[in-house]
């Protein structure tokens, strides 16, 4: 498996992680895993909520950048270039996270907007080599 296969599997499990970390801040009601939707939406806790919007976001996050990781290495960009990106991804998208869980907002839409740039840069490259 080539590094940017590893990063997409690290992507795919970010979404996991945030809403463990939001969850674990949960006060009051216990957690009911009969009605997880219901429960989240009856939540109030600044941190819970922010850690279900970034479990969401990684989630809305995850479909590009594999596709794009993908679009590059078949279109023939150098292994190196498409390593890079999808570290990099990785990397906003664990900060992004954390920016979120600690509501630092313009760290975090910084951080969203790094990430997104790897995505264009490697579908850019894709296209440029087709």
């Amino acid at each position: 498996m080539t590094i940017a296969y590893w990063c997409i599997f690290i992507a795919a499990l970010l979404p996991y992680v945030w809403t463990t970390l939001g969850k674990s801040a949960a006060t009051g009601e216990a957690y009911d895993n009969r009605d997880p939707r219901g429960w989240m939406a009856r939540q109030t806790h600044a941190r819970v909520l922010r850690g279900n919007a970034a479990h969401l976001n990684a989630f809305e996050a995850f479909a590009p950048f594999a596709a794009s990781v993908l679009m590059a290495q078949a279109a023939g960009v150098p292994d190196t270039r498409v390593s890079i990106a999808a570290i990099a991804f990785v990397v906003f998208r664990v900060l992004h996270g954390a920016f979120y869980l600690s509501d630092k907002h313009v760290l975090r839409s910084l951080s969203w907007a790094l990430g997104f740039a790897c995505v264009f840069a490697l579908m850019v490259g894709a296209a440029l080599r087709v």
